[in-house]
């Protein structure tokens, strides 16, 4: 029940107060690390493949094993590992930060404010924006609270459970560096491959317990599933396809579709099934995400009850 009640606490914590000013945050010194480490590990622009990515696997290790270690001794402290492990796992979601940035970009749409929301919505989305039209920036934000949900909530949750103040930090970290380096860009193509991979990972089971929870909250779990089952190994994440489409199913919508990233125009295939999405929809997205939230917090609960049961 101890690790049930952390999640509760945690997420109530990011609820009162939000996620800490970016110069006090650990995420932002992390990046600053990760960058220098970058600058060093990178190598000469005449490196091959293999080497780049072998430097790219040495980077991901030399940020990441230091923290999990560190973190691990600590947990071992009494009563200071509980307040170390509630602190991290409040420190990795993200739950009041992605509401907030949806919220915003909905307020400014229902105004009719195509500038002001187009630039709300870039600083959730990777795609350019500057030419999106109220229908495309609906589109953009769903899909980003869809996708979040997974990344900045329910896979925190998942590790801190399964493995515990380590198992959160190594999860952020190797998320925050699959946004830092896992773009298919000349740079980063192989350098970043440890950084992708690893978040792949990482990811693979909390996406599907996300796609899950999507669609036993939504309201047409039936095409949840069948999206799910139909769209997701179309898309080019393996763990976004099954999060994405089973939200767009649950909702009732149709995302995907074209997109530009860096000047380019990308085919994406089509998630979901209904309606194309609409300002309010940003908010049935949310809504969706804090059932599924509810959902998660319940089931800790009960399995934490139950695990209590077979000891005693």
């Amino acid at each position: 029940m101890l690790t049930a009640l952390l999640c509760l606490g945690a997420v109530l914590i990011d609820r009162w107060q939000g996620e800490p000013p970016n110069r006090w945050h650990p995420l932002v010194g992390f990046g600053w690390l990760a960058r220098h480490v970058e600058g060093l590990a990178y190598g000469p622009s005449a490196s091959n493949s293999l080497w780049r990515r072998i430097r790219g696997i040495a980077a991901v290790a030399v940020l990441i094993a230091p923290c999990m270690l560190a973190t691990w001794l600590l947990a071992l402290i009494p009563w200071l590992g509980i307040v170390v492990g509630l602190g991290l796992l409040y420190l990795a979601i993200g739950a009041r930060s992605l509401v907030e940035h949806a919220e915003a970009v909905q307020t400014a749409l229902q105004a009719d404010n195509l500038p002001d929301a187009r630039a709300l919505v870039a600083r959730i989305v990777s795609r350019d924006t500057e030419e999106l039209d109220a229908d495309q920036i609906s589109r953009a934000a769903v899909e980003s609270v869809l996708e979040n949900g997974c990344d900045a909530i329910f896979g925190a949750l998942f590790w801190f459970v399964l493995a515990g103040a380590p198992g959160v930090v190594a999860y952020r970290l190797a998320n925050t560096l699959d946004a830092m380096w896992g773009y298919r860009t000349p740079r980063y193509q192989d350098f970043g491959w440890a950084a992708a991979r690893l978040d792949d990972g990482l990811n693979w089971i909390p996406a599907r317990l996300t796609a899950v929870s999507y669609a036993l909250v939504g309201s047409k779990p039936r095409l949840a599933w069948r999206c799910w089952r139909e769209q997701a190994p179309f898309w080019k994440s393996p763990n976004a396809g099954p999060v994405m489409a089973a939200g767009a199913g649950a909702l009732g919508l149709e995302l995907g579709g074209p997109a530009r990233y860096h000047g380019e125009w990308v085919a994406r295939p089509t998630l979901g099934e209904g309606l194309v999405p609409r300002a309010d929809d940003i908010g049935r997205a949310i809504a969706l995400v804090r059932r599924a939230l509810g959902l998660w917090l319940a089931a800790i609960f009960l399995g934490g009850w139950w695990g209590g049961l077979i000891v005693a």
